[in-house]
């Protein structure tokens, strides 16, 4: 899997996420410690709203970000992203008021709805070849699942001696040294769209249009569901179930976390072997049934080692749901597409999470813990149900398909769809004229776009 680290711009970048994570670990712990110093008692609703505030930022900035990504260098905009990070949060320790919490989170998860989606995209640019980009994929969800587990542990060492206002000054640096491995590599300059869309909402709308009329695209974000529940239902209760029904120590809480990243890692590291050989879908749909199947079991009311197995097995389920999400986004879009398309997913993915928080939290607060499981154990059931529907089993990347003829003006390339006589006043490629397309049948790789504006029945 390591061999992928040979390539120097993806390497760079690799490193730039890492750092980025590990400077983001260190200000999660300091925000909660702010939260207590600042709301005491109230720490939790503060921190809540601080989550409710980061998805909508992130619901509602990542389609804007796409929609523009394509038509800005992309090494200036990341740089521009990590240096907007930097000042956020080296402005958290001068805070003194709750509502300058919910500001700069605002505005510290707005440029990561703006950042994430458009360095997503641009790792296929850099690494063509499907098994590099599948070992990439692996070593992302590897690196998520570490940031999980040791952030937590260094910020803990870090806090025995300085104060956690020096963590928030610790991850601005790590957002400077990340802008500075993004400037260290040139990236490959995104191609003007083929379809200029006429109107902003056009623009913001167009990964979403993307998105929501590839079948394949529709059963993922069914399973974005499945992993909202599952997550949902483990972010926000391990640590009640733990401390107040199991009456254990915190000790206990951060192993619960630990199985769950210990069954993600495994799945990370076995898992690009098996795409070679097995398609997508299947191995997505076998994680969905792993994590309806571990909400469901929560209804044994298990003890510590029972929950930590299936904590283990949820974050297995997990794993094998979001390690091959970029394979299906790659393969559903053209190049200059993808910065569009990782934005939907970015955006519709956590909209199911804005459902799933809050979900989990309250029922499990003014219910009880074994009802929340089985309703996020029901949600996780119908949404498997969904996707296996509505993700055709016969899913090929080659379609026979048909166009009617039309006649039309829009900024185009010499492509397979685009062969056609010049005047000569026309100008260079990329350039706009009238051009007639005749109608016929043919084969080739099927995604949506502009002469492809619905799936072949």
């Amino acid at each position: 899997m390591l061999e992928v680290l040979s390539h120097r711009r993806y390497r760079h970048l690799f490193l730039a996420q890492v750092t980025a994570l590990a400077g983001t670990g260190l200000t999660t712990v300091a925000l909660a410690l702010l939260a207590h110093d600042l709301a005491a008692g109230q720490a939790g609703v503060v921190l809540g709203t601080a989550l409710a505030i980061k998805m909508v930022a992130y619901v509602g900035i990542a389609p804007v970000a796409g929609a523009y990504a394509s038509r800005l260098p992309r090494r200036v905009l990341l740089v521009g992203l990590d240096l907007l990070r930097a000042s956020v949060v080296c402005a958290l320790p001068f805070v003194t008021e709750v509502w300058q919490i919910y500001v700069l989170i605002f505005l510290l998860n707005a440029a990561s709805a703006g950042f994430t989606p458009v360095f997503q995209a641009t790792i296929p640019d850099l690494l063509e070849d499907e098994g590099q980009y599948t070992r990439a994929l692996s070593l992302s969800r590897l690196a998520y699942d570490l940031e999980n587990l040791l952030s937590p542990m260094a910020a803990a060492a870090l806090l025995m001696v300085m104060s956690f206002d020096v963590l928030f000054l610790l991850n601005g640096l790590a957002f400077l040294v990340s802008a500075g491995l993004v400037v260290s590599v040139v990236l490959p300059s995104p191609q003007a769209a083929k379809d200029e869309a006429p109107s902003v909402w056009r623009k913001v709308s167009h990964g979403m249009r993307i998105y929501l009329k590839t079948p394949r695209l529709r059963g993922l974000l069914a399973l974005n569901m499945v992993v909202s529940a599952a997550g949902a239902m483990q972010i926000v209760n391990t640590v009640v179930y733990v401390r107040s029904t199991l009456d254990l120590g915190e000790q206990a809480v951060a192993m619960a976390f630990a199985a769950v990243g210990g069954g993600s890692m495994l799945v990370a590291l076995l898992l690009p072997k098996v795409l070679e050989r097995v398609r997508e879908r299947p191995i997505m749909l076998a994680g969905a049934a792993l994590m309806t199947v571990s909400l469901f079991l929560g209804l044994l009311a298990p003890g510590f080692a029972g929950l930590m197995g299936l904590w283990f097995l949820l974050g297995a389920g997990a794993s094998l749901v979001m390690t091959p999400t970029g394979r299906l986004l790659k393969q559903s879009c053209h190049a200059e597409d993808r910065p569009a398309l990782f934005a939907a997913q970015f955006s519709l993915s956590h909209c199911c999470w804005l459902v799933a928080y809050p979900l989990a939290g309250w029922v499990g607060a003014e219910v009880g813990l074994i009802e929340t499981f089985a309703l996020l154990g029901t949600i996780a059931l119908l949404s498997t149900a969904l996707a296996t529907r509505i993700w055709p089993a016969r899913d090929p990347l080659i379609l026979e398909h048909s166009h009617d003829p039309v006649a039309h003006t829009h900024l185009h390339y010499h492509d397979e769809h685009h062969q056609h006589e010049h005047e000569g006043w026309e100008g260079p490629e990329p350039h706009r004229h009238p051009h007639y397309h005749p109608g016929g049948r043919h084969r080739h790789a099927f995604v949506i776009d502009g002469h492809h504006l619905a799936w072949p029945r």
